[in-house]
């Protein structure tokens, strides 16, 4: 009889969490930094996408089928959030990246990529809206930026986000899987890097400005389907990873009026025949990646380093791998790879975004578990 009422009482306890209850440190990992802790700080999220650092402590956290919560610092889940609109959430489509605004703590805007239906299909789109007072909704939301192109179809949407040093953003745009020779076409959206000003407007020295028949929002060219992005810690330029087909998944040090080669130079290969796919893997007026994955890790969210909890992780970039569910840590030397560590293979998840934290720590979205996880040096 103690014993059944010993497992009632634990049993009503674990009722009585509030939603997104952390749950604890999950095991801790080896490294060549050390023994590496993780920890969940949320979970009971569904497909959960991108995370974002917010000035007051919480973060703001992204579900694909189409919600955005907060997480206070003790890892409580909000309810979702009012006033986002309807997203295209089929296949890979949904809302997807989340970044506060540089401004936040004056202008509380809230930057997202989401899947927007439209009559003939969908496309990727940029929307931003106000935080209210009571943080319950966002208002005031007005998409910023759309592809001109809105085909059928459920896969490569891209749709990272990145706020550049002068105040610009970058937005990663998929090539939809079926239109991949759309990627070399500068008169379409679909295949590229674009940037624009926070209110949707053309910076005057994006690299196309003004040339005829090219679409002036356009930064980098040849993509397949860019999953991660952020800007280097001191150069302050853009490095992103993408996807390729049966290998060739690539890391690139993203520069303006570049082609990145998709779908004519790449190191995949067709999924069914594995037949070459263009015309190789390198050409002279072709960007080449700065580190390429073959076989193909299905790589996710990027990060650089530069916190103070594993020293001997500064400067690397970190990306996670969503076929082989482990994270990769890259070590550069300039502009180059020259080392690749694979972390967490054994915890299994499929990490689908990268971020470091106020805190100087990393934290993973785990699509896969539906958390928040934190990386922390084990006592």
């Amino acid at each position: 009889m103690k014993a059944l009422r010993w497992l009632i009482v634990v049993g009503l306890a674990v009722l009585a969490l509030p939603a997104g209850w952390a749950a604890g440190p999950l095991g801790d990992f080896p490294s060549q930094a050390g023994i590496v802790r993780v920890v969940t700080v949320a979970e009971g999220l569904a497909t959960p996408w991108s995370l974002g650092f917010l000035p007051d402590g919480w973060m703001i956290v992204t579900e694909r089928p189409g919600r955005m919560r907060r997480i206070s610092p003790e890892g409580v889940l909000s309810p979702p959030l009012l006033g986002i609109p309807e997203v295209h959430a089929e296949g890979q489509g949904g809302l997807l990246d989340v970044v506060p605004s540089p401004d936040f703590a004056k202008d509380r805007l809230i930057y997202f990529s989401f899947a927007q239906p439209t009559a003939t299909g969908a496309r990727s789109a940029v929307a931003r809206g106000r935080l209210s007072p009571d943080a319950s909704r966002l208002e005031d939301v007005q998409v910023i930026f759309a592809q001109r192109e809105d085909p059928p179809g459920r896969h490569h949407f891209g749709a990272r986000l990145v706020f550049a040093r002068d105040g610009s953003l970058f937005i990663t745009l998929g090539e939809r899987n079926a239109h991949r020779t759309a990627a070399q076409d500068l008169d379409s959206h679909l295949g590229k890097v674009v940037r624009i000003l926070p209110d949707g407007g053309v910076p005057a020295d994006n690299p196309f400005v003004g040339r005829a028949g090219v679409r002036p929002e356009i930064w980098s060219y040849g993509h397949r389907n860019v999953q991660g992005a952020a800007l280097h810690p001191v150069s302050g330029a853009l490095w992103t990873d993408e996807h390729g087909p049966q290998g060739g998944d690539e890391l690139n040090l993203d520069l303006p009026g570049r082609n990145y080669g998709w779908p004519v130079i790449t190191f995949g290969r067709e999924y069914v025949t594995g037949f070459q796919i263009g015309e190789g893997n390198a050409r002279a007026d072709v960007e080449a990646p700065r580190h390429q994955w073959t076989p193909s890790i299905a790589p996710s969210g990027l990060a650089f380093y530069t916190g103070d909890e594993f020293p001997a992780w500064r400067g690397s970039a970190f990306v996670g791998s969503l076929k082989f569910r482990y994270l990769a840590r890259l070590t550069l030397k300039g502009a180059d790879v020259n080392g690749e560590e694979r972390l967490l293979a054994g915890l299994g998840v499929r990490i689908r975004d990268v971020r470091q934290g106020p805190d100087g720590r990393l934290y993973l979205v785990d699509e896969s578990g539906g958390r928040v996880l934190r990386l922390e040096k084990a006592p």
